[in-house]
């Protein structure tokens, strides 16, 4: 993908996002808001999976355990969700290690339980685009 591939992947999620949250408004749990987003990406024929799997490894061998990914968009984009107070530093750093096990380039994480959506959203890249 290139990157204005990669621009306007985000902004039709972050569309989708901001329709949910005019509906729902803030304040859910984080898996009604996603399972909200999923169906407002299909209706608007966008390919997400949700919680996917990631194994874990540990020196090459792979572990009984693993992380998930709240959604991946169309094989590329890594969202991770919340509905919590404020962004952490570490749900950071949570994104960007599942792009890094991923193998993923870009990441957005989304904290529905704000007033204004876009303050609830955090662009990242593993990397370059």
């Amino acid at each position: 993908m290139t990157q204005e591939d990669f621009n306007k992947l985000t902004q039709s999620v972050i569309a989708s996002a901001i329709e949910v949250h005019k509906e729902l408004g803030p304040g859910l749990l984080e898996s009604v808001y996603e399972i909200c987003l999923m169906e407002e990406l299909k209706n608007r024929n966008i390919k997400a999976i949700n919680q996917v799997k990631l194994p874990v490894s540990y020196k090459g061998k792979e572990l009984n355990k693993e992380f998930i990914i709240d959604i991946l968009v169309e094989n590329e984009l890594v969202i991770e969700l919340k509905s919590v107070e404020e962004i952490l530093p570490v749900h950071e750093v949570q994104l960007l290690t599942y792009l890094r096990l991923a193998d993923k380039k870009l990441g957005l994480l989304i904290n529905f339980n704000v007033p204004a959506l876009k303050d609830g959203i955090r662009r990242r890249i593993n990397g370059y685009l």
